[in-house]
């Protein structure tokens, strides 16, 4: 109830009478409460100005430094059967050691001879190979015989032509003197005909006279049946040639289709060798690849195909592995907004789970059970999270990390970033703004050489 009343209380009453008042309005008591309150603001302020280590948190796990460290799952490159295991979970095995026998499920490769009968095919291919290669050897030289041959005959063709028509020419010479020997003749009787009837010669000349021209017109015929005889001695030689020409052109040209087909045959066969033999290593490979080994050191994690007679596709996963011999590395995932500040080679704190640690968020190399790392890739695609991952790596000038670790294992990260004062980191998370963007001087070195 307030007091309206114009009568004050503290002119009627006196409050000192009363030992709570006493103790309130005692002048000590105000020294040691402004003092209090002093030294309170002063500390305040002095904490305001303290240094505050800006930082990047984020969430994730261990993992290997390299991805041919980390564990992998064995798949068989073909359909199979599982017939024997060899291993046990948990079991060491050393790269190239067996782990499983499957056996074929395609009925194309039950044969168990099947690579042996592939060699038989092959060294039968072969020999008909060299076999076409005699035969296409052997009509290259009946070819080669058959064009020296027609080279010899039609030089023995020519030879006659050359002498048909030399014999013509002397038939033709002969012919003429023939027809001046009838000319001579025919001048000669007409003469004695005349001077045996002047009576100056005897009918016996006369009948000599028609005798020999008579002898005379015989030899002109008989001396043109020659050069006619001759003409088609020439024509013949022409013939004989032409005949040369077709009948080893035919017996060519036959030797050259065989020596074809020789070897296309040869060339099939070739073909088919190769064929055999991609067929042949690939059986052989095949069934290298019934017996499922290690990649590399590693223990046997988990049998996803287990049961003996189970069937599986190819590519299918069989056997979980992880390797013996890894380095450690943290794979972490930072917002969006975080991944401007980060850096390769950025120093990133780190707390394992399952190891016992004191973080101080603002000072956090200060905080206990935490070791160093250093960014080592950063991915600059999102991931499935809707976060960015970030993998780090030990810091070799830090503590090095327990021996004791499992890959798979979580850890929390944080990255440091600039030191401000406490009351700017205040001041910046009260307004929602993102840590102050910078980059580390290398980075800046970088930028400014380019």
């Amino acid at each position: 109830m307030l007091n309206i009343s114009p009568n004050r209380l503290n002119q009627k009453v006196n409050l000192l009478q009363f030992s709570s008042a006493r103790e309130v309005f005692h002048t000590r008591h105000y020294k040691h409460f402004n003092r209090f309150l002093l030294i309170f603001a002063f500390t305040g302020i002095i904490i305001l100005f303290l240094p505050w280590t800006q930082n990047v948190s984020g969430t994730g796990y261990l993992t290997t430094l390299k991805p041919d460290q980390r564990p992998q799952t064995i798949q068989s490159p073909i359909p199979g059967r599982i017939e024997k295991w060899y291993v046990q979970e948990g079991d060491y095995v050393k790269k190239g050691d067996t782990i499983l026998f499957i056996s074929e499920t395609k009925n194309e490769y039950f044969d168990p001879n099947l690579v042996e009968r592939t060699g038989q095919q092959i060294v039968a291919k072969s020999n008909a190979v060299t076999s076409y290669e005699g035969k296409v050897k052997a009509l290259n030289n009946q070819i080669s015989a058959l064009n020296n041959e027609r080279k010899l005959k039609y030089q023995q063709a020519e030879n006659k032509l050359i002498q048909a028509k030399l014999k013509v020419q002397s038939d033709s010479i002969d012919l003429e003197a023939a027809k001046t020997n009838i000319s001579i003749a025919e001048r000669q009787y007409n003469r004695v005909v005349q001077l045996q009837k002047e009576g100056l010669k005897a009918v016996t000349d006369v009948e000599e006279k028609r005798l020999k021209l008579q002898e005379t017109q015989a030899k002109l015929i008989s001396q043109e049946n020659k050069l006619l005889a001759s003409k088609n001695e020439v024509i013949n030689a022409q013939v004989e040639i032409s005949r040369v020409n077709a009948a080893y052109t035919d017996k060519i040209s036959k030797a050259q289709s065989d020596m074809y087909t020789a070897q296309s045959n040869q060339f099939d066969s070739e073909a088919q060798v190769t064929k055999l033999e991609n067929e042949f290593t690939n059986y052989s490979m095949r069934n290298e690849m019934y017996y499922v080994r290690a990649p590399q050191n590693g223990y046997i994690n988990k049998a996803i195909k287990g049961g003996v007679g189970e069937t599986f596709k190819e590519g299918e996963r069989l056997v979980g592995i992880m390797p013996a011999d890894y380095d450690l590395a943290v794979e972490t995932y930072v917002e969006p907004i975080d991944l401007p500040l980060m850096h390769l080679g950025e120093e990133v704190r780190i707390q394992f789970d399952g190891w016992p640690a004191i973080v101080f968020s603002g000072w956090p190399n200060a905080s206990y059970g935490t070791y160093g790392g250093k960014v080592v890739a950063i991915e600059t695609f999102i991931s499935d999270n809707g976060k960015y991952r970030i993998l780090l790596a030990p810091d070799p000038n830090d503590h090095a990390w327990p021996k004791d670790l499992r890959v798979g294992s979580g850890a929390y990260t944080i990255a440091l970033l600039e030191d401000v004062p406490i009351w700017f980191e205040l001041w910046r998370q009260l307004n929602g703004f993102p840590p102050n963007y910078y980059q580390p001087n290398g980075e800046m070195s970088k930028s400014e050489k380019k």
